[in-house]
């Protein structure tokens, strides 16, 4: 879902690191590299440390690392 309430609220850029991340630059919140969702800071949990890139949900996550090709496969449901 996109959270528009942060559409009136600056960017913050982050270094995205294991387990972690630091703010570089102070704002409300992230654009997720998948979905373009606005992620506020204290929602943020999805992240790829290589890419240093952010994700609104670990569906988007698992979505970016198949785009990537680093997972191949799908689980049958």
């Amino acid at each position: 879902m996109y959270d528009n309430s942060s559409q009136n609220k600056s960017i913050a850029i982050i270094k995205y690191k294991d387990g972690d991340f630091e703010i570089i630059s102070l704002g409300e919140y992230v654009i997720c590299a998948i979905s373009g969702e606005h992620i506020p800071l204290n929602k943020l949990c999805y992240w790829n440390v290589d890419r240093q890139v952010p994700y609104a949900n670990a569906e988007l996550s698992l979505k970016a690392e198949q785009l990537s090709g680093n997972i191949t496969y799908r689980c049958k449901k």
